[in-house]
């Protein structure tokens, strides 16, 4: 996968997580590891800080927390993605299921 639409995945998993909960540099290697992502300290680091000087997220001590402005931003997100998967994904699951 190209790097830049990895790191917008890994950005938007970003939003996800701290949607549900406050998220840290700690916690997110091994959650984006799980994920299947192979990303350095670093990347992982920028992406935060990236988000944080969008005013997606806030940063308070190790932790960062989604903003108001980071809520609607996700929002967005998964209506663009809802749309997007049913025009990627269920054409490809037909024709898996035709095929098999």
């Amino acid at each position: 996968m190209r790097a830049d639409v990895q790191n917008l995945f890994i950005g938007i998993h970003m939003l996800y997580i701290a949607h549900e909960r406050d998220l840290t540099l700690s916690d997110m290697l091994p959650e984006l590891e799980n994920l299947g992502y192979r990303v350095a300290e670093r990347e992982v680091k920028q992406e935060l800080e990236r988000l944080t000087q969008e005013n997606f997220l806030t940063a308070h001590g190790d932790a960062f927390s989604l903003t108001g402005t980071g809520i609607e931003e996700f929002k967005h997100i998964q209506e663009k993605l809802q749309v997007l998967c049913a025009e990627v994904l269920t054409p490809a699951q037909a024709a898996a299921k035709a095929s098999g």
